[in-house]
């Protein structure tokens, strides 16, 4: 079997060898890279955008190493493209959270933040930031849903959440209200849970990703 290259794109905003190693243990035919290296990142098969922290600052990043026109490239050349987490967050046009960031607008949706006051199904407090494990429900039929059951749990850590629209939407949770989970277009996926640390579920849509070809 052929070696294929995954390039997790390093600019500094993520937890970027939990991610890699997930990547190995499902993917042993791949060749694993975390880089900034533009030419690596662009000869790669399947290229990741991790992220973490506050998008203000992962924004700025992203625009002073270029990894704005390395997205776009990716997403031109039709390969497949996961973003992770605030990488998620990062493909939507814009977020209330630092009083307003632009984003990168590959998809028409913008991010907020979980208000004050939520409560569950049974009246009780919802803390924020959204931590731990929740359900995540399919909303299409996409190749990274594969042997992944819809309701399956996957572990979140965030206190901003995506409001995309529904034709973007693979996978909805809810956290005193329903909010994207999953986002999808073209050869673009994106979720807002990490899925390196979800367990057998998101090892399986890591490994997914790596046989996915960009296409429905």
């Amino acid at each position: 079997m052929s070696t294929q290259q995954l390039a997790i794109i390093d600019y500094g905003m993520g937890n970027l060898h939990s991610v890699a190693k997930a990547i190995e243990h499902v993917a042993p035919n791949f060749s694993v890279v975390v880089t900034s290296d533009k030419d690596i990142i662009g000869n790669a098969d399947h290229v990741i955008l991790p992220g973490v922290g506050a998008i203000r600052d992962c924004m700025a990043e992203i625009r002073q190493q270029q990894v704005d026109t390395v997205v776009q490239s990716t997403i031109e050349s039709g390969k497949p493209l996961l973003g992770i987490c605030v990488g998620m967050q990062a493909l939507l046009k814009s977020s209330d959270e630092n009083d307003g960031t632009d984003c990168l607008n590959h998809f028409d949706g913008d991010v907020q933040q979980f208000t004050k006051g939520l409560v569950d199904e049974q009246g009780l407090p919802l803390k924020v930031p959204h931590m731990g494990w929740n359900h995540v429900h399919q909303r299409v039929d996409h190749p990274l849903w594969h042997n992944i059951e819809s309701g399956s749990r996957f572990y979140f850590v965030h206190s901003f959440y995506a409001q995309a629209k529904a034709d973007y939407t693979a996978g909805s949770s809810h956290y005193g209200n329903e909010f994207a989970a999953m986002i999808y277009r073209d050869n673009i996926y994106a979720t807002q849970f990490h899925p390196e640390k979800s367990h057998q579920a998101g090892l399986q849509l890591l490994k997914n990703f790596t046989q996915w070809n960009g296409q429905l």
